[in-house]
């Protein structure tokens, strides 16, 4: 049982309802996790502006997703590896791909390097070294994708302690964890 009201997008101030009808779009469903958020206005803005946002930037989608799911195994939110599982495959992502994303690791030797910098910047608590970043723009990242993947891994630590603070029911179709 989730430990924040689920807002009825149904029943909920005009701000709020135009909010999720954007999401309903996006998505073709109301997410629990966006019902979760929308318990502050303020929040469910930054949490869509954000999402919005890395959708029209420089990384590709299904890198997008795949740095999601690495985040979101290594924090034990199963909401979001499952949500972002499904998504990776929509981006064009293999179930294999996905599944090794999951564990930190890509046969793209520049996926496998942007993946290592963000599990590294979830482990190390942004606290990365000069020969971190080198290691990333090494595997062939310029400046904004670098940017762009602390940005990612900042939007999926976020949702994942939304999801995993309040129990948010997972809505998409399961993913197990991977204990490390």
């Amino acid at each position: 049982m989730p430990r924040v009201t689920l807002i009825d997008p149904n029943n909920t101030t005009s701000e709020r309802q135009s909010l999720l009808a954007q999401i309903h779009g996006a998505f073709g469903a109301t997410p629990n996790m966006f019902k979760a958020v929308a318990n502050s206005t303020a929040a469910l803005k930054s949490m869509w502006s954000a999402f919005s946002a890395l959708g029209t930037g420089v990384i590709p989608a299904k890198l997008g997703e795949q740095i999601a799911v690495a985040v979101a195994n290594r924090n034990a939110c199963e909401y979001c590896l499952s949500a972002h599982t499904m998504l990776g495959r929509k981006a064009g992502a293999s179930a294999e791909e996905m599944s090794a994303a999951q564990g930190g690791n890509s046969d793209d030797p520049k996926a496998a390097a942007a993946l290592r910098f963000a599990l590294r910047l979830v482990d190390a608590r942004g606290q990365v070294s000069e020969a971190d970043v080198r290691d990333v723009r090494d595997a062939g990242f310029n400046d904004a994708e670098v940017v762009e993947i602390v940005a990612h891994v900042a939007l999926n630590l976020f949702t994942n302690y939304v999801n995993v603070a309040f129990a948010v029911p997972v809505d998409f179709p399961a993913v197990t964890l991977r204990r490390s």
